[in-house]
């Protein structure tokens, strides 16, 4: 090149490349990220979906039958206990008819009422009822006003119907509860009732909550009659206290309890507290476990509250029944001697004894 050759001027940069290569890998790379997250959320998910509604292992499905059936097994029971239970004991469970009366010496009596309820047989020749039915004056404020002006009550007639019998039999008042609503009474023996089962006793503590059948003959003679056929409902209809009605019934085999159930709940002390319901010649009913053992004997209800019918602890009989068994000789407190009659409808803690 000659010195007076312009000069060219060379730039000695690098060339400028493409922009495009670089933008694709930044958008690869931020894809593979996005796909990454995906899939772990996807997973997670998956898990969780797996975990909440995944159908449950064969011993859970298992687990689930068995107490599925145990309920429906605990249900039927339920509702076939009554009729077993009344099927199993009917013919030990009687029907007291009685009259009795308050009165002075020399004077014409100055009370006298008659008395219906329910006796249940619990050793041979003994039956357990309710101290207001062996002594009907207790109790009744009527009565006790009388003898406390020095009047002498006096049972003039106590007999018992029991399902299967043509006839009635005599019983007579053997030992009386001091503390609680019970009595033994003796039956008038006869090959008959010598036949008849003793109701087996529960042994050791009720729990609240049990299912509980009461056996009796709430409304008397007036129940037994509603439930007989046409031809005998028209004829008796108008005969419900009647004795001689109860013989015609006792004649006919028509002496039939009636049983109710319900649920225990409460214990207090001596006293249980259920649903069960009952009317006025309940008293003395035996009160049936979901086992078929009693568990206490009916005694009060509240008036207008169907949730308490009250019973007498049957752990409380046995000292009752042992004293009796002994020749008669009193437990707590010695018995007025002779028949019955009871004031159905005496007022008890704001209710009604049946």
């Amino acid at each position: 090149m000659s010195p007076n050759a312009p000069a060219v001027l060379t730039t000695l940069s690098m060339p400028e490349q493409d922009p495009q290569p670089e933008t694709e890998r930044a958008a690869t790379e931020w894809a593979w990220l996005l796909e990454s997250v995906l899939a772990v959320v996807l997973l997670v998910g998956t898990g969780l979906i797996l975990h909440y509604y995944s159908p449950p292992s064969s011993n859970g499905l298992q687990g689930q039958v068995q107490q599925l059936t145990q309920e429906v097994q605990q249900m039927r029971q339920e509702q076939g206990m009554p009729a077993m239970v009344l099927n199993r004991y009917r013919n030990s469970i009687c029907y007291i008819h009685g009259v009795y009366q308050v009165g002075f010496p020399t004077h014409q009596a100055s009370l006298r009422a008659r008395i219906s309820a329910t006796g249940f047989v619990v050793a041979d020749g003994f039956l357990a009822t309710n101290r207001h039915v062996a002594e009907p004056w207790y109790g009744d404020p009527e009565a006790d006003a009388l003898i406390r002006r020095g009047a002498t009550p006096k049972l003039e007639q106590l007999l018992a119907f029991f399902p299967g019998l043509p006839a009635s039999v005599v019983i007579t008042p053997t030992v009386v509860s001091a503390k609680g609503d019970l009595a033994i009474l003796r039956i008038e023996s006869s090959p008959a009732i010598h036949q008849l089962a003793p109701l087996p006793l529960a042994n050791g503590p009720v729990p609240p909550g049990d299912l509980v059948t009461v056996i009796g003959y709430p409304m008397g003679i007036a129940g037994m009659i509603a439930k007989a056929p046409p031809s005998v409902y028209e004829r008796l209809a108008y005969r419900h206290d009647d004795v001689a009605a109860a013989n015609e019934l006792a004649a006919l085999s028509l002496i039939r309890p009636s049983a109710t159930y319900g649920h225990l709940g409460d214990v207090v002390g001596d006293k249980l507290v259920y649903d069960a319901p009952t009317a006025h010649g309940g008293s003395g009913g035996p009160v049936f476990n979901a086992r078929g053992e009693v568990i206490g004997i009916n005694s009060a209800y509240l008036d207008g509250f169907s949730g308490g019918t009250l019973g007498v602890s049957a752990d409380a009989l046995r000292p009752l029944i042992a004293a009796a068994q002994k020749k008669g000789r009193p437990a707590e407190h010695p018995a007025t001697p002779a028949g019955v009659a009871s004031a159905a409808g005496h007022q008890t803690i704001d209710g009604s004894q049946n």
